[in-house]
């Protein structure tokens, strides 16, 4: 699920501060789960505008609403009926919903009000750890169910580096060494013989690297 975090208030005000009638626009997917762009995040949002407005003595309306979704056009359209009358929205989904809102409503200002961060997993109530950076050939049936494009800071692909001590990474001692957990994994399940056979060169073609991705299925499409 993508992971998300407020951005400084600071920054959203430097943004917001001459429009006299704005919308905060709440996402209820990834961002309300983590517990930074939902319903009430976008609520105590409007209200720190309003009283940022009201202190600087300035007249502005600052509505919210929530969206089920902001990366799908059957949810945005349900703002085509009054989203004119705003000076500008702040999204508060991630980079994909912000962009598309703006794609969709091409001459109204859109603002990010979150900083998009990874694909992770909810460890406990505040705690978001990254998991997947979304390169286009899953491998984890080949390394336990641990991925380590994503558990390994130097993404190699074919055992540590030889830089891990006691476990944990040279890049950082509090983050565990992905290739560690990888053969912990395999000795658990009896699947250590993995390790006599290379990885193949990844194909890099379906990660980040040549321009926006896309999907195609033509069993979906109408």
């Amino acid at each position: 699920m993508i992971k998300a975090i407020p951005k400084p208030m600071e920054e959203i005000i430097g943004n917001v501060q001459d429009c006299r009638k704005l919308l905060i626009a709440a996402c209820d997917g990834c961002v309300t789960v983590c517990e930074a762009g939902g319903l009430k995040e976008a609520q105590v949002l409007a209200a720190a505008l309003r009283l940022y407005f009201t202190q600087g003595g300035k007249q502005a309306q600052v509505d919210e609403t929530s969206l089920t979704r902001q990366c799908e056009k059957e949810y945005l359209a349900q703002l085509s009926d009054r989203i004119d009358q705003y000076d500008a929205v702040v999204s508060l989904a991630c980079g994909c919903g912000v962009q598309y809102l703006a794609e969709m409503y091409d001459k109204k200002i859109v603002y990010p009000g979150v900083d998009t961060c990874f694909l992770g997993v909810n460890e406990e109530r505040g705690l978001y750890t990254e998991r997947c950076q979304a390169c286009g050939r899953c491998i984890l049936a080949e390394t336990g169910g641990i991925c380590p494009i994503a558990r390994c800071s130097k993404r190699m692909l074919n055992g540590p580096c030889g830089g891990s001590e006691g476990g944990k990474c040279e890049v950082n001692k509090d983050i565990p060494c992905g290739w560690e957990l990888i053969y912990e994994r395999l000795k658990t399940l009896g699947q250590l013989q993995r390790f006599e056979t290379p990885t193949v060169p990844k194909d890099w073609t379906t990660s980040r690297d040549g321009g926006p991705r896309k999907i195609v299925r033509e069993d979906l499409r109408i």
